[in-house]
This record gives C-alpha cells, structure tokens and sequence, in this order.
C-alpha cells in the first residue's frame, strides 16, 4: 500500500473503534463487539507499526528510534501532504 491508501485505512479503522467505543459505553455485556473491537484493535496497530515503518512517525509518543524522526515533514495533517496543488501527482 501507498502512503495514501495507509492513512486511509487507519483514519477507517481509527473511526470505527471510537464509534465502537461508543457502543460498548452503551452495551458492556455484547462479547460479539468487544471481540470486533479487540481484533480491529490489532488490525490498526498493524497498519500504524506498517506506516511508521515505511514513512514515519505519526505521532510524537510513538517511536524510540534513532534518528529522531517528528521533524521529518511533511506531517501528516499539514496541507501539503494530503493535497497535491501543483498537480504533481497525477
């Protein structure tokens, strides 16, 4: 996967915990959602650890490795990254 296709599939997974989060403030007894949200859990931590891995740092709190990585731009909320104004990408 792509930088882009890896931010998306995070942003997905990311929501879909807090909105499962939610559920389960609401129903703490359904088994069937806290395995949904424990596996979608691990499958978020993958497609992070798999981003930082391949394109860095997504947060400050997240690495111990040498080089430090945060000032690496672009930044994953910063215009430039998730809009391509020059048209260079296609």
């Amino acid at each position: 996967m792509n930088r882009d296709e890896l931010l998306k599939k995070l942003t997905a997974l990311d929501f879909y915990l807090i909105d499962l989060q939610l559920y389960l403030n609401t129903h703490p007894r359904d088994a069937e959602a806290l395995n949904i949200y424990n596996s979608v859990v691990k499958e978020a931590k993958a497609v992070r650890e798999e981003y930082e891995r391949m394109f860095g740092m997504l947060t400050a709190n997240n690495t111990s490795r040498l080089p430090w990585q945060w000032i690496d731009e672009p930044w994953p909320w910063q215009y430039s990254f998730n809009f391509d104004l020059a048209g260079e990408n296609g």
